[in-house]
């Protein structure tokens, strides 16, 4: 391996974790194939640094990719490196960390890489579930690679040099990447939902270290706690007001401001991430109706609607969170599910995906209706029947079928405006209130938006032991 691309490779991993922590394995290491000149070739530690070390004194196995060894490409060797991290982090039970430049296939290998990426793509299938799987994208990532970095639970991309891609956007028909960059930072977390974080390469880093830092090790041994010297009983005085958008209530409510958020560019209408309560990790599944920049101005509205982008990307979160034993927060104003021509291909399908994501978590579950909770959106927003086990709500907030001026609209259609005025606040009293919706056991306890964050502590505090039988089964196939 050159020097440039030795420092290159190696400074990325010794960037990535503690000072002096990492431990290389098969560093010596070279490609066996002979075809196409191969012999002639040199391939040092074929084209991959592998070995583990440790992020804030917890282990992590990590691998790093040398784009100067054949592009970084994937051959019999340089997946063996990698698919042997694999096997020691399960046996271990530790993260893996991916860091990625690679032009994909190496074509010398022919069938070789081609069995190389399948025996990837095995140990990435059974370690899901068991142990945090995390990429980070710094040049590229082409073909069979973008399909392993989908795999990962969660994906970083540097936001200038990264490049994603199944096919390159010049192969696609009638697109070049002048006109449209599908391998880009910006289309990859925006429009495909790939890309949970964009930055530049030191800022990259450091979040993934504070990414580590939040997660469990593994599905069984949880070393995500943290000692907690913020006030338990700390008034949100602000978070009423701050609501609509909960990128900025969730810091609200966490200790320390501490606010992880996944996948921010994409289905911006549903925030996901992670805050800390009392100490533990916790994550925080949100309805957006306003989208405010960092002056405080309001750049996008949402009208409390789901979209299909936002189902998909709250289902996936929720669903690492029951793979991984993290207890979840829902903040719900949901007013409905988005109406558009676009969203109606596939808002069934992603929809039924969150709802069954939720219904099938079994860790601690905690609603919170801020808002609207109205109709079937509102049930999928982890409601009670779906098998929240605490919900609380705001006093001004509104649980019912739909809208009470549109509900008496469909009702008493023959009925003159005064009638029509009578009748919905009839129905929002009788129907949208909470105040019926505790009658009917759907709300557990009313409480100030300011009190909040004690409540939910206090929730999850009762619901640390919580144990939950569930029909055997192999899977769902929701």
């Amino acid at each position: 391996m050159s020097s440039t691309a030795q420092n290159l490779a190696s400074s990325r991993i010794a960037a990535l974790l503690d000072e002096n922590s990492f431990v290389e394995i098969g560093a010596a290491v070279t490609a066996r194939a002979t075809d196409f000149n191969m012999n002639n070739t040199d391939t040092p530690s074929d084209g991959v640094v592998t070995g583990y070390g440790v992020i804030n004194d917890s282990l992590v196995y990590v691998y790093s990719q040398d784009a100067s060894v054949l592009g970084g490409s994937m051959g019999e060797m340089h997946a063996k490196k990698i698919t042997r991290i694999y096997d020691m982090a399960m046996k271990m039970g530790a993260p893996v960390i991916g860091l990625i430049d690679c032009a994909g296939l190496r074509l010398q290998e022919a069938s070789d890489a081609l069995n190389a990426f399948g025996e990837l793509y095995l140990k990435q299938s059974l370690a899901s579930g068991v142990v945090p799987q995390i990429t980070a994208v710094f040049g590229n990532c082409g073909g069979g690679m973008a399909v392993a970095s989908a795999m990962s639970d969660f994906t970083f991309m540097e936001s200038k040099k990264g490049k994603l891609f199944v096919n390159s956007p010049n192969a696609l028909a009638g697109n070049d990447a002048a006109k449209c960059d599908t391998s880009a930072a910006k289309f990859q977390s925006e429009e495909v939902g790939i890309v949970d974080v964009v930055a530049e390469e030191a800022e990259l880093i450091a979040q993934i270290r504070e990414l580590v830092s939040m997660l469990p090790a593994n599905n069984e041994d949880d070393l995500s706690y943290a000692d907690c010297e913020d006030d338990l009983n700390r008034v949100c005085a602000d978070l009423e007001a701050s609501a609509a958008d909960p990128a900025i209530a969730l810091p609200m409510i966490s200790d320390d401001g501490v606010f992880f958020e996944t996948k921010a560019e994409y289905g911006k209408d549903m925030v996901t991430g992670f805050i800390k309560l009392n100490g533990t990790t916790v994550g925080a599944v949100a309805n957006r109706s306003t989208l405010y920049d960092e002056e405080g101005n309001a750049v996008e509205q949402f009208n409390a609607e789901i979209s299909a982008r936002g189902c998909e990307k709250a289902a996936s979160f929720v669903k690492f969170c029951d793979a991984f034993n993290i207890p979840v927060l829902t903040l719900t104003n949901a007013a409905g599910f988005k109406a558009t021509k676009c969203t109606e291909k596939k808002i069934a399908k992603a929809a039924a995906a969150l709802t069954a994501a939720f219904a099938e978590a079994d860790v601690p579950k905690v609603n919170v209706i801020t808002g609207k909770a109205f109709g079937s959106a509102y049930v999928t927003m982890n409601s009670k029947g779906l098998g929240a086990d605490m919900v609380y709500a705001w006093p001004n907030a509104q649980i019912g079928m739909m809208d009470a001026k549109l509900a008496v609209k469909v009702m008493y259609p023959e009925a003159d405006a005064k009638e029509l005025r009578e009748k919905a606040a009839a129905y929002a009293e009788l129907q949208n209130s909470v105040a019926s919706a505790a009658k009917r056991g759907y709300v557990d306890t009313v409480i100030d938006a300011q009190d909040t964050r004690k409540y939910v502590i206090g929730a999850f505090e009762m619901l640390f032991t919580k144990r939950e039988d569930r029909p055997g089964k192999k899977h769902g196939t929701v």
